[in-house]
């Protein structure tokens, strides 16, 4: 199942998103003088929209479109790392299901931008969010998986040098038994060869 794919994942973050955005626009006094006002809303809500169709076009490419979008997505957070940049290139590291997808890389980058909460609007930290503990998941259930596999390598391991154990155990018991046999068998010849020379004696040829 694509990421982008499940409602409700979208629903989350378009919800995160709206919620943040709303939160800016009440319980806020109106300014005393007339200043330059950012309609952080609006702004949220492009923002989101912005964040949520780069991963849909990542989500949605062919693999050689997906590796240039990504390409490009890594080159702008590194040469110009805005707020901006950065977000786009660790949800696109986040996002599963393509070549280059990286959730320590991931965890890593959303945690530096979570870190400075001040400089995110409210839509870029409820995204971040949404995709660090998305990731968070991915990397706790790639963690048990290696462990199960570990597990059950160490029990074939174990299972198959049992079986080679009970193999050699049962190679040597018929070599003891083969020995055993041979040594019976040239017992049994020894009895075999007295008891002619004994009948041969007692009978003497007739003149």
């Amino acid at each position: 199942m694509k990421w982008l794919g499940s409602p409700a994942l979208v629903l989350a973050l378009a919800g995160l998103a709206g919620c943040g955005a709303l939160g800016d626009s009440f319980g806020k006094a109106t300014p005393a003088r007339a200043e330059p006002v950012i309609n952080r809303p609006a702004a949220d809500a492009e923002a989101a929209r912005e964040y949520l169709a780069a991963l849909a076009a990542l989500q949605s490419s062919t693999p050689a479109a997906q590796a240039e979008l990504f390409q490009s997505a890594r080159a702008a957070a590194e040469s110009a790392p805005t707020t901006m940049n950065r977000l786009r290139y660790a949800l696109m590291l986040g996002l599963p299901a393509h070549a280059a997808s990286d959730p320590v890389a991931a965890r890593r980058q959303l945690s530096e931008l979570l870190a400075r909460p001040e400089s995110m609007l409210s839509a870029e930290r409820a995204l971040a969010a949404v995709m660090l503990a998305s990731v968070d998941d991915r990397l706790v259930l790639l963690a048990e998986t290696r462990r199960l596999e570990q597990d059950s390598g160490l029990r074939d391991k174990d299972r198959t040098t049992g079986l080679q154990k009970r193999l050699q155990a049962e190679v040597d018991e018929n070599a003891r038994l083969k020995r055993a046999l041979e040594d019976a068998q040239k017992k049994l010849d020894a009895v075999t060869q007295v008891e002619r020379s004994i009948t041969g004696r007692g009978n003497p040829p007739k003149p």
